[in-house]
């Protein structure tokens, strides 16, 4: 029978250790222990759990069981929430409220530092902190509890959130002043399909809609992509010429009105998402979480790019 209340931490990081080396002898040097001694923790958690979570290769090399998979995961979770759990009593230590940790998908970066900004001012005495990655890290981050709440678009399927609207989140086409689809007209979506179109990684939410648009409108038609990681070289990469992009609105503010870049006149554009404040629905909020909380939604979206 399995034996949970067994396990030990250090069983856990000697998983987490070969998981990420590949090998019990790679694990233990990034240990700093014997392979001996990495084999015996793992012993131990075998035992523990009564299974076998490990398939260890005759070149020394070690996989994990889908068993073992589902153990690194819950390890995963505990140093995340060890992690988060440590964060908190540091702040209460320090003499703080609490801390609260925000996790920002990478296009709410350009409002998101002037809104923690604004809540610093308002609470002193609560330390607020960003977390900032693409919509998978974000839910990620929800899911192994190390961020409190988060900014970003479509809530997600899982794991369960409560979920407040905060405004408006349009997504536009853009193009250098000179590009042969910029002007006044109305541009058909066909005429889109010749272009090559730059986009953030697999995983992006911004992505996953242009690729939802392209899909829709060039009726199974091909088209170029050409991936960029991040939202300022897609800019620079537009401007100078080397592409197309479907961005957000709120990434793009100051290039538009400096002329620097020009949103296409295309059906169908823009698409408007909303921006949402979620957090865990199984996790209570702590009294500072509710407090920054109630300011945001107080905001009603004024702290939003317009």
């Amino acid at each position: 029978m399995p034996k949970p209340e067994a396990v030990t931490f250090k069983q856990l990081r000697a998983l987490g250790a070969v998981a990420a080396c590949g090998s019990i002898t790679q694990a233990a040097e990034a240990l700093g222990l014997t392979p001996p001694a990495v084999h015996t923790q793992l012993r131990l958690l075998e035992e523990n759990f009564a299974s076998k979570l490990l398939h260890r290769s005759a070149s020394g090399g070690a996989q994990l069981t889908r068993q073992g998979q589902t153990v690194l995961s819950a390890a995963q979770v505990i140093e995340a929430t060890l992690a988060s759990c440590a964060g908190h009593v540091r702040a209460l230590n320090s003499g703080m409220e609490g801390l609260v940790v925000l996790g920002i998908v990478s296009t709410g970066k350009y409002f998101a530092p002037a809104l923690v900004a604004r809540l610093q001012a308002v609470y002193p005495k609560i330390e607020v902190q960003m977390k900032v990655g693409n919509r998978d890290s974000v839910v990620a981050w929800l899911q192994n509890g190390s961020i409190d709440m988060a900014i970003m678009g479509r809530p997600p399927r899982s794991p369960a959130v409560s979920s407040l609207p905060l405004g408006p989140h349009p997504h536009v086409l853009i193009a250098p002043p000179d590009h042969p689809l910029a002007g006044p007209g109305m541009v058909p979506p066909d005429a889109l399909m010749n272009e090559t179109f730059l986009a953030r990684e697999e995983g992006s939410g911004t992505r996953i809609l242009m690729v939802r648009y392209l899909d829709r409108v060039g009726q199974g038609t091909t088209y170029k992509i050409v991936e960029i990681g991040t939202n300022e070289t897609i800019k620079q990469a537009v401007i100078a010429g080397l592409g197309i992009a479907l961005i957000s609105r709120h990434t793009v503010t100051e290039e538009l009105r400096a002329g620097r870049l020009v949103e296409l006149n295309i059906e169908g554009l823009p698409i408007v998402r909303q921006w949402f404040l979620l957090h865990r629905s199984d996790v209570e909020l702590s009294a500072a979480s509710q407090r920054v909380q109630r300011f945001i939604a107080d905001q009603n979206g004024a702290f939003l790019p317009v």
